[in-house]
C-alpha cells in the first residue's frame, strides 16, 4: 500500500456503536466491538493458495495509513442499530453487525450487539452518527 498524503480536508474514522441496553459486561463489549471493527473486512476476504486476500477500498487504505481513529458511541436499542446500519448502506459505507451467537452471555439467544461503520470519509459518517452519546 501507498501512504496518501495527509490533509487537513480529508479524514477517515470507523465508528463503533455498542448496544448499552444489553448491559454486557465490558469485556464482552470489547470483545464485540473487536469483532464488528475486524468484521468489516474480514466479511470481504478471501482466501488463495492459503493467502488472506481483502479488497480494500482507498477510503479504508487512507484510514489504514494515517490515524486509524476509532470512535466509540452508544444506543440504546437494536432499533437504533438496525436503524443506523441502514443509514449506513444506503449512503455506501462500509459496514458490519455483529450478532452474537448467544453462547456465554445471552442465554443461546443470537443478539444483535455492535455496529461497525467504517472506515469512511468523516464528512459521509458524521451526518449518520451525530447526536448519538459517547460510549
Amino acid at each position: 500500500m501507498s501512504t496518501p498524503a495527509i490533509t487537513t480536508a480529508r479524514r477517515a474514522k470507523q465508528i463503533l456503536i455498542v448496544r448499552k441496553d444489553l448491559k454486557m459486561g465490558r469485556g464482552k463489549e470489547i470483545a464485540q466491538a473487536c469483532h464488528a471493527s475486524m468484521g468489516v473486512f474480514t466479511s470481504k476476504a478471501t482466501i488463495e493458495d492459503g493467502k488472506l486476500i481483502i479488497p480494500i477500498p482507498e477510503v479504508a487504505e487512507f484510514w489504514l495509513n494515517q490515524s486509524f481513529t476509532k470512535i466509540c458511541l452508544q444506543v440504546d436499542s437494536e432499533e437504533a442499530l438496525l436503524e443506523l446500519q441502514a443509514k449506513a448502506e444506503a449512503a455506501g459505507i462500509l459496514n458490519y453487525l455483529i450478532t452474537d451467537n448467544g453462547v456465554t452471555v445471552f442465554k443461546g439467544v443470537p443478539t444483535r450487539t455492535v455496529l461497525a461503520i467504517g472506515p469512511g470519509w468523516s464528512t459521509e459518517i458524521d451526518p449518520i452518527t451525530a447526536g448519538l452519546k459517547p460510549y
